[in-house]
């Protein structure tokens, strides 16, 4: 027989499992940005030699904007504007 404290329980469960689901949904797109845009920096450090610093702005920007922003970041070390080590 089924008690109240386990619809309860399964209707917590669901709650939680929808709400993880789109936590999900929404941070994945942040997620394949930073992983592309941290590579980018990464491919600038060993295969071209540049040095760019990594902060947490620019870690911030690269999450955000991805691979315009990891070029905007190697940008603005080139030029010695920020992100200098």
């Amino acid at each position: 027989m089924v008690t109240g404290l386990e619809i309860l329980l399964l209707v917590l469960v669901l709650a939680a499992l929808i709400g993880a689901t789109t936590i999900i949904q929404t941070i994945r797109p942040f997620i394949v940005n930073a992983v592309v845009g941290l590579l980018v920096l990464f491919l600038a450090q060993t295969v071209f030699g540049l040095s760019v610093a990594i902060t947490p702005i620019a870690l911030a920007i690269v999450a955000i904007g991805g691979f315009p922003g990891s070029l905007l970041v190697i940008l603005l070390s080139l030029f010695g504007i920020a992100f200098v080590p």
